[in-house]
């Protein structure tokens, strides 16, 4: 049995193939939490008949692209900030603050960690509470905020565990922050897929609080990671001044601005994504819960956390398993608080989603 599996990320396919002998084309990913529906039409179409936008530079303010952003966001354009890729805006955030102390709400995504860490700064996790599925209790948590900290790192929906936070406990955690002189950044990667973004996001937020910075990106609603084209939302003037004192210029190529002004605006996609994903993870949350060796955590996002709850099963068994049929979950056992009984898998094709519910449900071979 191959080692250490659990370090495969949704985009090591390449590793996979070379571990495994299979080919990456072959390979369902059911680890990287990308749309299934593939990119916008109305992208694929737009890219083909304005290919010349390469010839000359995108405009060095993205104005055009910003204000569709806003609209799509639901905030003035002036609030928007644009990156190659959220990670980009991640980490002049993290630059600029320099935090000396950080908390983050785990388990959860490594990426803020490291950024923080190459920052110099030091980095605690309150941990999501198992006894509560990892639903976080806002007034317990704010309990444990105090002057000593400098940054708040929250991911809503959260990664593995696809639970949320609601923006009425998001305000109570923002006013208990701003008493103690802490910023609080937000990664919404997953907020649109949630049944009621309206109810989660904090973009409206950000018009009352000037110590919150969201993030957003293309990659996993708009099945686009190779773009490269991600956005924050921050009603902080002085920050927004000072990241793009310190940004580099043209980060973003011509043709992901195109790419940006045509998928905000292709309502059709957007809203059968959203059908395609509501009606697919309920049904695979139900049929995964009738066997009582899982038990499946209710999520938010197009992901689902699973613990195995028999003595004779483990994460990297059901990984193998699943690989060799030509599918990849994630085994979450290296996420903080999270063991070899826990893994996750977002949501796909119907086809697809039958197979690996199939190879899930099916005795061990």
């Amino acid at each position: 049995m191959l080692q250490q599996k659990d370090h495969f990320h949704g985009s090591d396919l390449e590793k996979i193939e070379a571990a495994y002998g299979i080919k990456k084309e072959e390979i369902t990913s059911f680890s990287a939490n990308v749309n299934p529906l593939g990119v916008s039409p109305l992208l694929r179409e737009t890219i083909v008949s304005r290919i010349d936008a390469i010839t000359t530079y995108p405009d060095r303010e993205y104005a055009s692209l910003r204000r569709c952003i806003a609209a799509y966001a639901g905030c003035d354009d002036s609030q928007v900030l644009v990156g190659n890729g959220s990670t980009e805006l991640i980490s002049l955030f993290i630059q600029l603050e320099q935090p000396k102390k950080a908390l983050i709400i785990g388990p959860t995504y490594s990426e803020y960690e490291r950024e923080i860490a190459l920052g110099g700064g030091a980095c605690l996790y309150y941990p999501l509470k198992e006894e509560l599925d990892f639903v976080l209790d806002a007034a317990d948590f704010t309990s444990h905020l105090n002057e000593s900290i400098d940054l708040l790192v929250i991911c809503n929906p959260n990664n593995p565990t696809s639970t949320a936070i609601t923006r009425g406990d998001m305000r109570k955690i923002l006013d208990v922050c701003k008493q103690h002189d802490i910023f609080v950044m937000v990664d919404e990667t997953y907020v649109e897929f949630a049944p009621k973004p309206e109810e989660i996001s904090a973009v409206p937020l950000t018009s009352y609080y000037n110590n919150i910075i969201i993030l957003r990106g293309t990659s996993k609603f708009f099945a686009a990671p190779g773009l490269r084209l991600g956005y924050a939302v921050t009603g902080n003037r002085d920050l927004i001044k000072a990241i793009h004192t310190r940004k580099n210029p043209w980060t973003i190529n011509s043709l992901a601005v195109v790419a940006g002004e045509a998928m905000f605006t292709d309502q059709a996609y957007i809203q059968k994504t959203r059908e395609l994903i509501s009606s697919e993870r309920e049904r695979m949350q139900k049929a995964l819960s009738k066997d009582c060796r899982y038990k499946v955590y209710a999520p938010t996002a197009n992901f689902m956390l699973v613990k195995i709850q028999t003595d004779s099963l483990t994460a990297d068994m059901l990984f193998e398993k699943a690989i060799r049929r030509r599918m990849m979950i994630r085994d979450c056992s290296t996420f903080p608080f999270l063991d070899h009984k826990f893994f996750r898998f977002c949501v796909m094709s119907p086809e697809m989603n039958d197979q690996l519910l199939a190879c899930l449900t099916e005795p061990l071979e």
